[in-house]
């Protein structure tokens, strides 16, 4: 489903939806909800917070390795609320529409030194295999 140059891959991903420029100090908070682009052009849409922390969105992959049509997937999950952190904990599980494969991302809201809000990642994906086997190869 999605190339993989190493075993886990920290994606840069960087805001679009939201400007902060009009956010006035003290600190500025990192703020999951929104549209995000990584380096590679995937997009994430990320809807917002319930009050467990909870949230539900869409992931659009650029890059993948299936002769499938890529289709937009829903994703869930959570972050990590304790003590209101400005820069916050978080993780998702994006639920592939178009192939037969779940990848898990865990991850940190921070805000840059140029006050743009950054999400850094690592992430598992799993893929469906015929037999027990097979299971070595398939988690990347």
């Amino acid at each position: 489903m999605v190339r993989v140059t190493a075993f886990l891959l920290v994606l840069s991903l960087a805001l679009v939806a939201h400007g902060l420029s009009d956010r006035k100090s003290p600190p500025l908070q990192c703020m999951l909800t929104g549209r995000w682009i990584n380096d590679l052009g995937s997009n994430m849409t990320i809807g917002d917070l319930n009050r467990k922390g909870e949230f539900a969105g869409s992931y659009l992959t650029a890059v993948t390795a299936t002769t499938n049509e890529i289709q937009v997937s829903p994703l869930q999950g959570s972050q990590h609320r304790t003590n209101q952190k400005s820069q916050p904990t978080f993780g998702f599980t994006v639920n592939w529409k178009f192939s037969d494969s779940i990848t898990v991302f865990t991850g940190q809201c921070f805000v840059d030194d140029d006050g743009k809000e950054v999400l850094k990642t690592m992430w598992l994906l799993r893929s469906r295999v015929d037999n027990i086997n097979d299971d070595w190869k398939a988690t990347r």
